[in-house]
């Protein structure tokens, strides 16, 4: 008899909190996003909730608007060894780029938190989308969008046959015959693409997992065929149920047509939740946060999406909804977030400082503003209807906002049925429910030759 489906909730920690004003409200603590015991507490808090794993976005440059919110540039994979030991099944989530990787150096970085951590290690893939990183790495441009792809494809097939280049009995361990490894079960990938070449063999051998659980979050036409090639678990940004099931439905057909599993590709979208005793509470203290913001900064970010200069308009009056008139089909991941911008613009015709206040939450994707019943109940729709497996659930601020999230929303799903009560594994793979992949150098068996 199968298991009934469970959610998958994922905390997405960005420094203070995912409102862009969380560092000026009382309730979060901004000095602390560069003390490591911040984010253990933080890891914390989620596994003690059972949640699937916490999930760091990252780029490597320095945000410009960091003059009016709270940026912590610190290296995520270095900060998730330090959650990994204050706990014991939490999954462990980084963001890193082939675009300015080395496929060998963030193989090792990855392949390490793996085994460092029992196997809770995740890849979130992406290929950077800021031309402001180019120069950091003596660069004279940022590659353009379908350079980035080609080389994040050839990124991902080289790290991922590195991962599988010892297979899974090549450790012998023979202290009496004075051998420790079988080198014949050991290979070099001779890897060579039009961007990367690398021959191998890796350096170590496979981790808990086979290796990392691949993520990615592009919205593209090109990020959509990417994961289904080969994501196994997507973040993505919906502010409709409609839309999310119509996402949802598009990549579980893209996977089946490379060949895989469409159960074994888990999609989960930002959820930013405000939570209150009641709605009428719960939306006040998201004003609260609304009031705090600041115009120029969220301007900016807004300008970035438009590609117009937006200083001219009066904040409050209606956005002219010319300014999106050709958001058109999704081609880049910049264009994608402009049609959600756009779709509420059509839908809601605010006021500049409306939208801004609109975005403000969590950059796009969906603020709810509730009690703790009325957000279990959002989850649960969109986990039945075709939507979502899960959640990226992305706390308006820290470390109060998941803390109630944990201590009101996740014992309503529990007792729905459709959330853990208990971890039942160990690895990032297992509370995901994922296959342990084989290496791809393991002998078949003769029936399949």
């Amino acid at each position: 008899m199968n298991e009934p489906r469970q959610l998958s909730l994922n905390a997405f920690i960005y420094p203070s909190g995912h409102h862009e004003a969380a560092w000026r409200h009382p309730q979060s603590q901004p000095h602390r996003i560069y003390d490591v015991r911040y984010y253990q507490e933080i890891g914390r808090t989620a596994e003690a909730a059972k949640l699937d794993a916490v999930f760091f976005a990252d780029g490597p440059a320095l945000r410009t608007e960091v003059r009016h919110n709270a940026a912590s540039g610190l290296e995520p994979i270095t900060l998730l060894t330090a959650i990994a030991t204050a706990t014991t099944h939490l999954g462990l989530i980084a963001t890193a780029s082939t675009t300015y990787y080395e496929p060998y150096n963030l193989a090792r970085l990855f392949s390490t938190l793996d085994h460092i951590s029992g196997g809770r290690a995740g890849w979130n893939i992406v290929t950077t989308g800021t031309d402001l990183a180019a120069a950091n790495f003596g660069l004279d441009r940022h590659p353009d969008h379908a350079e980035r792809y080609a080389r994040a494809r050839e990124f991902v097939d080289a790290v991922v046959a590195l991962w599988d280049s010892w297979e899974d009995d090549a450790i012998v361990l023979d202290r009496a015959a004075g051998v420790y490894a079988d080198t014949d079960k050991i290979h070099p990938i001779d890897f060579a693409g039009e961007f990367l070449k690398v021959r191998g063999p890796f350096n170590a051998p496979r981790t808990p997992q086979g290796h990392p659980v691949l993520v990615q979050a592009g919205a593209s036409n090109d990020g959509r065929a990417f994961a289904g090639q080969y994501a196994e678990a997507i973040f993505t940004a919906h502010q409709r149920l409609e839309d999310a099931q119509v996402f949802y439905a598009d990549i579980k057909t893209k996977a089946r047509e490379f060949g895989r599993d469409p159960d074994q590709v888990k999609i989960l979208p930002g959820i930013s939740p405000f939570i209150a005793d009641t709605e009428q509470a719960a939306k006040r203290l998201e004003r609260e946060f609304n009031e705090l913001t600041v115009p120029e900064y969220g301007l900016k970010q807004l300008e970035g999406i438009a590609n117009t200069s937006l200083r001219h308009l009066p904040l409050d009056e209606p956005i002219p909804l010319e300014l999106f008139s050709d958001a058109g089909d999704v081609v880049d991941n910049a264009r994608s977030r402009r049609q959600v911008v756009a779709g509420i613009v059509r839908r809601e015709r605010p006021t500049v400082r409306g939208l801004l206040h609109r975005l403000a939450g969590a950059r796009g994707h969906r603020v709810f503003a509730g009690t703790s019943e009325q957000v279990a109940d959002t989850i649960e729709e969109w986990f039945r209807n075709g939507a979502a497996d899960g959640f990226n659930v992305m706390p308006p601020y820290y470390p109060g906002g998941l803390e109630v999230f944990a201590e009101t929303v996740v014992p309503i799903l529990q007792r729905r049925g459709i959330f853990r009560t208990e971890y039942t594994g160990t690895t990032l793979r297992d509370h995901f429910g994922l296959t342990r992949p084989a290496s791809r150098f393991a002998p078949r068996p003769a029936s399949v030759r």
